[in-house]
């Protein structure tokens, strides 16, 4: 993939970096890690999430990349997710409640080593504020899963689609995404969970709906059968 392309000048550039100066970021960012298995549920999951380091120069950003585990080299379930400072990785936390997430899906049998470039180059967007206004962004994840990875990109609104359509092009030229790989974006309100959980109390309701009007109907024809005895 176009990604891995680029690994020989990433390497140049980490042994070029003199780690005794600091370059000061322009926000401060929290680096997380979870790994909650396939049936956790919504506490435990919440419980599993465990912040690693916050990182406030190019220095820290380098030395923290360097000296955790590969992307590639993750189990499945396990998700890197790195946010501004005081900004949890959640649906719930203020700063997400009406955003949304731009998503990118890589299958694992094509991506290989290359998914730990393409993570890097959005991580750099990322703390550069490459992306549309530095307010925006809200934080970056990398998601492993047993056929595929998926990077998400989180963002503070939902609603505005020419900003939504700006930082999508932004995103394809950052990583060099072939036109082929699509960008979706999703509002956190219509994520798959949420919908699901919808569309259940929605058929709850209509169950309860249905046997009431079936207890009416029972209840109607036995004081039709008792008026005409």
């Amino acid at each position: 993939m176009a990604a891995a392309a680029r690994s020989a000048e990433v390497q140049e550039l980490c042994q070029t970096i003199d780690y005794s100066v600091k370059h000061p970021l322009q926000n401060t960012w929290t680096l997380w890690f979870d790994n909650p298995g396939k049936k956790a549920s919504a506490q435990s999951w919440a419980d599993n999430l465990k912040e690693i380091i916050n990182i406030d120069t190019v220095e820290d950003f380098w030395s923290a990349f360097n000296n955790i585990a590969k992307v590639n080299h993750l189990g499945p379930s396990s998700n890197y997710h790195l946010f501004k400072q005081g900004i949890r990785p959640e649906w719930e936390d203020e700063s997400n409640a009406e955003g949304g997430k731009f998503g990118i899906q890589f299958p694992k049998n094509k991506a290989g080593e290359a998914i730990n470039d393409y993570w890097m180059y959005l991580l750099l967007a990322v703390i550069g504020e490459q992306l549309a206004s530095d307010e925006e962004i809200c934080g970056a994840v990398i998601s492993v899963r047993k056929s595929f990875y998926r990077i998400a990109l989180w963002v503070k609104t939902s609603d505005d689609e020419e900003k939504i359509e700006k930082i999508s092009q932004q995103l394809r030229e950052v990583l060099n995404l072939a036109e082929d790989i699509p960008i979706e974006f999703t509002a956190h309100g219509e994520s798959p969970a949420k919908v699901a959980a919808a569309l259940a109390a929605a058929s709850l309701e209509e169950n309860a709906a249905t046997e009431a009007e079936t207890e009416t109907e029972v209840k109607s024809e036995e004081e039709v059968t008792k008026t005409e005895a």
